[in-house]
């Protein structure tokens, strides 16, 4: 019997290599193949503009091209489809604009625009069309909005008059398509703005609804931040070889602005915010939810500063009234959630805080760029407890930002320099009153719904269509319904069927055999009918024999 220690030694058995699974390239962007795109401004006179629309621009100053407006409107004058990205404040509202109001050759025909362009929120909707209607109105044509939160039924009038170049939000278009109140079967050019926020708020289903509506060889404009996921997709779908022009990477590059970390603890953050709202200058800050922005706009008017609340929680007029009052310094600090992110212009926005550091870099770039808009200087800054530390750190370097970190407290003179903040006077500026219309006549005996829709339609600006829900000022513009039907393609030039054409046409049919068939509804029919003429008979005899 050998011993163990004559028995041979097994062999050690060899590690396996493990596989190691080729990493898929991530696919490159028509952005990053083509990169930053150097273009120097250009006059709009050598840009191959009408001469009125180039006198129009220059009445109103405007002589010279930003960098987006020079590298494409030459291309989209062409007929070619263009793909373009620029720095928030670039110029990209004329950049789509000036084409579409240059090559309309003649008007539209009622409820069939020529010119469509699709924007995210109603703030950016009503910017578009004010910021095209003077320059339409010298080349004869009609520029007009269709957003939500206002009245459909003058939507639908005004559609019905002829409008050259719609400017829309996709869920009340998609709206008006389906009650047959406008036909995209004629629009010859569209343009989509700010796609990647289409993208972020979900409106890129009802935007391909939409898109299947119009002519498959149109010309199509899309601009955007990023070409991420779904805008992607819809640019492979829709741009047929499209020119690409992209003038601004995707992170923060704006040398006029300044990034600052201000390092607060919570016990005494409201009071920062409160001195840094007492400055001089328009200020807005922003906050991630509804409630949070009511709040904070509450409390500081309690210590005597004019502060106004922007979010889509608000009624239409409600909102546009805010912002006007903003626009026009009645109001010198707006607080907003992202609903006011991207598209508001206002000029001489001078500090832009974040009352909290933003949960996506996108969102802290886009808010950052309502200010230092057109090469105008500007100030951001992000309120920031020690919790929050690493994860603006995060932020920062996923953003490109470099943010220069101070401690401050309420009283240091390192937050009076950086952002101007002084000592609010404390004296308490009341709720503005709401004007609510004089209740009619049986008002206690109408039904829910009846009392529902006259709510509605005491907001001013704001009407009830007949036949259709009221819509709650909760739902942001463009935002899909639930248990809505796809749209379909237009049937001639009467929208879909006979039965909702009648009803979009303010149910003209109606007028006619309808009250003829109530007053017939309220006669007295059949035996009791006859019964009750033999009975007055009967009586008026037995007046006649008495007499």
């Amino acid at each position: 019997m050998p011993t163990s220690s004559a028995m041979p030694a097994r062999p050690s058995r060899r590690p396996r290599k493990r596989r190691t699974q080729p990493q898929p390239t991530p696919k490159r962007s028509l952005f990053d193949e083509v990169g930053v795109t150097a273009v120097d401004p250009a006059p709009f006179s050598e840009l191959g503009l009408p001469e009125r629309l180039v006198r129009a621009l220059a009445d109103d100053g405007m002589v010279e091209a930003f960098p987006i407006q020079a590298a494409t409107i030459p291309d989209a004058l062409t007929g070619r489809d263009v793909l373009g990205r620029g720095q928030t404040g670039s110029g990209k509202t004329l950049a789509f604009g000036l084409p579409l109001l240059a090559m309309q050759q003649s008007s539209a025909r009622p409820l069939h625009p020529r010119g469509l362009v699709l924007v995210p929120t109603r703030e950016l909707a009503v910017q578009v069309t004010d910021a095209l209607k003077p320059l339409a109105k010298t080349l004869g044509r009609y520029v007009r909005e269709v957003v939500g939160g206002t009245s459909f039924t003058r939507q639908a009038d005004t559609l019905r008059r002829g409008v050259d170049v719609l400017v829309a939000t996709p869920g009340r278009l998609a709206d008006h398509v389906r009650q047959g109140t406008c036909v995209l079967s004629e629009v010859e050019r569209t343009a989509i703005d700010e796609a990647d926020q289409m993208a972020d708020m979900g409106f890129l289903p009802q935007v391909r609804e939409l898109l299947d509506l119009v002519p498959a060889d149109g010309q199509r404009l899309l601009f955007s931040a990023t070409l991420d996921g779904d805008v992607d997709k819809l640019v492979e779908r829709y741009l047929t070889n499209p020119v690409v022009h992209s003038l601004a990477p995707s992170a923060a590059s704006v040398d006029s602005m300044e990034h600052h970390q201000l390092l607060v603890s919570a016990a005494e953050k409201q009071a920062v915010l409160a001195r840094i709202a007492a400055r001089e200058g328009r200020t807005i800050m922003f906050v991630r939810t509804k409630h949070h922005a009511d709040r904070l706009a509450k409390k500081l008017r309690t210590v005597g500063i004019r502060a106004g609340a922007l979010h889509g929680g608000k009624a239409q007029n409600v909102r546009t009234r805010i912002l006007d009052e903003f626009k026009d310094g009645t109001t010198g600090t707006l607080v907003a959630t992202n609903v006011a992110a991207r598209g508001i212009h206002v000029d001489d926005v001078s500090l832009v805080v974040h009352v909290e550091p933003p949960a996506d870099p996108k969102d802290y770039l886009h808010r950052a760029g309502r200010t230092a808009r057109a090469g105008a200087a500007g100030t951001v800054v992000t309120l920031v407890t020690e919790d929050q530390r690493q994860a603006f750190r995060t932020l920062a370097a996923q953003a490109g930002v470099t943010a220069t970190t101070t401690t401050v407290s309420p009283e240091d003179a390192e937050l009076a320099r950086l952002t101007g903040a002084r000592e609010p006077d404390g004296i308490a500026i009341a709720e503005p009153k709401r004007r609510e219309a004089p209740r009619g006549r049986g008002e206690a005996t109408r039904s829910r719904g009846a009392n529902q829709q006259s709510r509605s339609a005491e907001r001013p600006g704001h009407e009830v269509p007949r036949g259709r829900r009221a819509q709650g000022p909760g739902r942001e513009p463009g935002e899909p319904r639930r248990g809505r039907r796809p749209l379909r393609a237009e049937r001639g030039s009467g929208g879909h069927d006979g039965r909702r054409g009648a009803e979009a046409d303010g149910r003209s049919a109606a007028t006619g055999s309808g009250e003829h068939s109530g007053r017939g509804a309220q006669r007295p029919s059949g035996r009791g009918a006859r019964g009750s003429r033999g009975a007055r008979n009967g009586r008026d005899g037995m007046r006649r024999d008495r007499a």
